[in-house]
């Protein structure tokens, strides 16, 4: 089965090798908090620092799942209120989440196919925390690095957090330029789900700090004070970690990813602007995710395309949201082969040429 869906999406190969080597290795026991989980912590520290190009003085930490991530980050860094900025499903439902929390967050919606407004936003002097999504997986749109930088400059002293769960590790992101990113690790990770990354600047640790709220057993405070032995607040998902470690020992630096899946990203949307039936949903290439690309057509035609394509063993990914029936997407995650991407195109100028 060839998998394009947007996640859980297809996982390194290798993973297979993976999963024996930690059964005979003993991860799928091990005490966490005894050495052996600590030390494969620290690796996998120091690998994500490395490999994706985080600052070394970000703190890293481990959740379930980057809706989890939304939760901690609301509970533990604002007191009244955040600031979202959305154009698709999951950056509103981080918005709507975040009001059952904290009643008074505000949201700003946008055009998906409009580059963010960042000169057009009125984010109060009050405003704790300026959260976004920078690659919206229910549409397949982008924020830009000039667009976050330009949000960097004109809101320095807020805190912004980052949901990059389809481009964290496919994308070489700057994250100097925020002070939250985090990701779950079943798209661009390779990675079964389960497990979620969050890195995080020092000053939003000294915010949480200042904050003190210790009220769950996933408050940021006691998850960075467990973090600093390499351990965690709650039992982890321990086999997860190690493939983490694994997969990020065996994968190149994030500069070379990002090229190859910007590269693949450009030959796709140009291969698909051939045909009748189909064409990209965002029109502005500007905007354009490199990681999921969202195509559109009528219901009758897209429902064809994705039971013509899993009869011959392609997964197309769904619609979603307001699309779930007039789109489907297609993931460029690393973890997919050049090759299959060719099956794929075969697939389309047979039948839809």
């Amino acid at each position: 089965m060839l998998n394009f869906y947007p996640g859980p999406s297809k996982v390194y190969p290798e993973v297979r090798t993976y999963l024996v080597d930690a059964y005979d290795e003993g991860i799928l026991n091990t005490p966490h908090r005894g050495e052996q989980f600590v030390q494969v912590s620290r690796a996998v520290v120091g690998s994500i620092k490395r490999k994706l190009n985080i600052p070394q003085d970000y703190y890293i930490f481990f959740a379930t799942s980057a809706t989890e991530c939304w939760e901690i980050l609301i509970q533990s860094l604002t007191k009244q209120k955040s600031f979202h900025i959305y154009n698709g499903s999951f950056g509103e439902k981080w918005f709507e989440y975040a009001k059952k929390l904290r009643p008074e967050a505000e949201g700003f919606q946008f055009d998906f196919n409009e580059p963010m407004p960042v000169s057009e936003l009125q984010i109060s002097a009050d405003t704790e925390l300026i959260c976004f999504t920078q690659n919206e997986t229910s549409n397949g749109t982008q924020v830009s690095p000039t667009t976050i930088l330009n949000l960097h400059n004109r809101f320095r002293d807020t805190l912004i957090a980052v949901d990059a769960t389809s481009s964290m590790a496919g994308l070489n992101l700057k994250l100097i330029k925020a002070d939250i990113w985090f990701a779950s690790v079943q798209k661009c990770f390779g990675l079964p789900p389960g497990l979620a990354v969050m890195a995080c600047s020092p000053r939003s640790i000294f915010r949480a700090k200042k904050m003190a709220e210790r009220n769950h057993y996933n408050s940021l405070v006691p998850i960075y004070e467990k973090m600093l032995n390499y351990q965690t607040t709650h039992t982890p998902n321990e086999l997860n970690i190690y493939l983490l470690k694994r997969m990020l020992e065996d994968r190149p630096f994030i500069k070379g990813i990002d090229q190859h899946l910007t590269d693949r990203a450009q030959d796709l949307y140009t291969f698909f602007e051939q045909f009748a039936d189909f064409r990209p949903l965002i029109e502005n290439e500007e905007v354009r995710s490199k990681t999921v690309l969202t195509l559109q057509g009528n219901d009758k035609m897209v429902d064809d395309a994705k039971k013509r394509a899993l009869h011959h063993n392609i997964r197309l990914g769904n619609g979603y949201g307001t699309w779930a029936r007039t789109t489907f997407r297609i993931a460029n995650f690393p973890a997919i082969q050049d090759e299959e991407y060719e099956e794929l195109k075969r697939f389309f100028l047979h039948y839809y040429a």
